[in-house]
């Protein structure tokens, strides 16, 4: 029977009357500090030791793990962001294959899993911002609730804390003055249905005629996102802008194809030429959830209007973090 024996890392040489050890993966070469051979040859033994227990814990696991799962080895967090962008469906899956395109993942794409440490979570999180932070722990949950991860990289405390920046919302009077400024009628009527409609840009530029109800004066939609309905009743406001819509098919022929990016950058435009900043176009959803707000608690304090200081309606949105 051949007997296989493990190679060192760390080798002993001498030079002159003192001991060194080589480190055979990287070449660095240390001094022991002695010149008793027994001495520095204990030294080398306990560094390698040090170096053996936890790969042979690692083999020794992955030879149980390999049992039930042959691919445990070689699975790498590439094949995590994969499979867990799968399921996904419409906007929810541009953005997790945006977020996943994040530069600060190259670091872990190609690392298989059961080799990945602490160390390599944070060193991804510290040159990322907070939307890595937010993608990285699904993945790690991804991974932790298909079995493909035995234990936790990290614990949940250990988890850096995501810090958010509050983004305001758009004031009736900064969107007058978008108005009044846009000469695209289309553009124009967009903002305006996003102001009194309050969903969000995608499902306000796919509306059709067919999600007017004109008898009863209601505008209705499911949302792409939760798959939940939407149905808000408009006034006078909003239906001198329905009128100039379309009556068949799209209300918004060229905006139903554009990308989230594309209508974002229109709108940015659009802040720039009446110099608005601090705005996006979700900031419409927030004006919207503020003054609904507003009236729901007008509407049930009607004789105690100081009420409206009791419930502020705070929204905040993401934004990059060092």
């Amino acid at each position: 029977m051949q007997r296989i024996q493990m190679k060192s890392r760390y080798t002993l040489f001498r030079r002159g009357q003192v001991f060194y050890c080589q480190d055979s993966t990287t070449g660095q070469q240390t001094s022991l500090r002695t010149r008793d051979e027994a001495e520095a040859r204990t030294l080398v033994h306990s560094k390698n030791e040090a170096i053996r227990q936890p790969v042979l814990n690692l083999q020794i696991a992955r030879s149980y793990l390999s049992a039930s799962d042959p691919q445990v080895a070689k699975r790498t967090w590439r094949v995590v962001m994969d499979e867990m962008g799968k399921p996904k469906r419409g906007p929810t899956q541009i953005r997790h294959d945006r977020g996943m395109r994040d530069a600060a993942f190259d670091l872990i794409r190609d690392l298989p899993l059961l080799e990945t440490q602490a160390h390599h979570f944070l060193h991804v999180l510290s040159v990322g911002t907070v939307s890595t932070n937010m993608f990285l722990v699904r993945l790690h949950n991804f991974a932790l609730q298909t079995n493909w991860l035995p234990w936790p990289i990290l614990a949940k405390k250990r988890w850096p804390k995501l810090i958010f920046g509050e983004k305001r919302a758009i004031t009736s009077d900064e969107h007058q003055a978008i108005l009044a400024r846009e000469e695209n009628p289309e553009k124009r009527a967009y903002f305006e249905s996003r102001w009194h409609l309050g969903g969000a840009q995608t499902d306000i530029a796919s509306l059709t005629s067919e999600n007017i109800d004109w008898q009863n004066r209601i505008v209705s939609f499911h949302r792409r996102k939760t798959g939940t309905p939407s149905i808000v009743r408009f006034g006078d406001a909003l239906e001198r802008v329905l009128r100039e819509l379309p009556r068949f098919g799209p209300l918004f022929p060229h905006f139903i194809d554009k990308p989230e990016t594309d209508r974002s950058r229109i709108f940015r435009l659009a802040c720039r030429r009446v110099k608005i900043s601090g705005v996006t176009l979700h900031s419409y959803r927030y004006s919207w959830a503020e003054r609904a707000n507003l009236a729901a608690i007008l509407s049930a304090s009607p004789k105690k209007p100081w009420g409206i200081l009791a419930r502020p309606c705070t929204v905040r949105i993401q934004e990059r973090h060092k």
